[in-house]
């Protein structure tokens, strides 16, 4: 059965609201559907997106496929991101390191590294502030130049 995350039109005329569902694609608009998983207003002020992340997930993993503005949603929502992740597609650092069985000293190394880090940015700085001042020289000369043949 394919199977697809839409949105259900509810509401009255010129009211609408909608509903995040997951529906065989094969029924009307408005059909009769499997589970509703959030809904969405876009009259209020904000926007109203409340969509259960966990459900949407798991119906993505077991290859319901989104509409697009479904998806945009879900990305909205956060759940299109938790998707990409559990499946594998995106990588996400954690804050914490997990520790590793196998430790090394590195308290030789830190200061030469630091030392040499801070170089290199000081280098950084330097050169592009040199480069600043040489486009803002040879911008003030083309004025300069440019009042001078026009005075003359």
């Amino acid at each position: 059965m394919p199977v697809k995350i839409r949105l259900t039109r509810m509401g009255k005329k010129k009211q609408p609201s909608y509903r995040v569902v997951v529906i065989d694609s094969r029924k009307q608009r408005d059909g009769k559907y499997i589970e509703q998983i959030g809904r969405y207003d876009a009259r209020q002020d904000p926007s109203l997106i409340e969509i259960d992340n966990a459900r949407a997930v798991a119906w993505l993993q077991q290859g319901a496929q989104p509409t697009d503005r479904a998806k945009k949603l879900l990305e909205i929502s956060g759940a299109w991101t938790e998707f990409k992740v559990a499946r594998g597609d995106v990588h996400i650092v954690d804050d914490a390191p997990k520790e590793s069985s196998k430790k090394v000293d590195v308290s030789d190394a830190a200061p030469v590294m630091l030392d040499e880090i801070q170089e290199a940015a000081t280098e950084a700085v330097e050169d592009t502030a040199d480069e600043t001042v040489e486009i803002v020289v040879e911008e003030v000369t083309e004025d300069n130049d440019a009042t001078e043949t026009d005075e003359s």
